[in-house]
């Protein structure tokens, strides 16, 4: 059947399907939230303990993590790559729209290495965060990522009445809320509607 010959029906059914599958492919992928969601959690909190329990002067070094994160990431999508058989344009965006929030994450960070870290980080991270969840969330309508996007958004601002060391501990938050339980949450219902 060509494009041509879709009824509007058949053409609605269609996007419907393709979102469909994406949020399967997404919620398949929700690995991807919850490795970054945790390897952050775990970074802001570690380095608000090592700043403010243990005392130590390179608190910033947790972030190292992210290593990890990204090697992961490489490996375990390439992986998946070699196993699709279907891509959507859907998939698509939201695979750029990922690979765009990495590279203004790098950036971000090359900025702020040349200007310091240490006034106003964390919001800026948040707001990122809040974005990716809030447009991902909106592509594949999924309302738990697009409430995680405007709970992380609203952390962002809030974040910006506190000093820089409690940043940390708003940036955890955001990422509990845009990522974590948004991706948990994907992976329940998609387990359910598999059975």
């Amino acid at each position: 059947m060509t494009e041509e010959n879709f009824t509007p029906q058949e053409s609605i059914h269609l996007i419907q399907s393709m979102i469909s599958k994406t949020k399967k492919d997404l919620s398949d992928s929700s690995i991807y939230f919850l490795v970054w969601g945790w390897i952050t959690l775990i970074a802001c909190t570690g380095q608000f303990v090592l700043k403010h329990i243990f005392d130590y002067e390179k608190h910033y070094l947790v972030w190292w993590l992210v290593v990890v994160g990204i090697v992961f990431s490489a490996w375990y999508g390439t992986k998946e790559d070699k196993k699709k058989k279907v891509r959507t344009y859907v998939g698509d965006s939201i695979k750029y729209l990922w690979i765009g929030m990495g590279i203004a994450y790098f950036v971000l960070s090359m900025i702020l290495s040349r200007y310091g870290w240490d006034k106003i980080v964390f919001p800026f991270f948040i707001m990122l965060y809040g974005l990716g969840t809030f447009v991902s969330g909106n592509i594949i309508q999924f309302r738990p990522l697009v409430v995680g996007g405007i709970l992380a958004f609203a952390l962002a601002v809030s974040s910006t009445f506190v000093d820089y060391d409690y940043q940390m501990l708003f940036a955890a938050g955001a990422i509990l809320v845009s990522y974590i339980i948004p991706a948990y949450m994907l992976r329940h219902k998609n387990k359910f509607a598999n059975q």
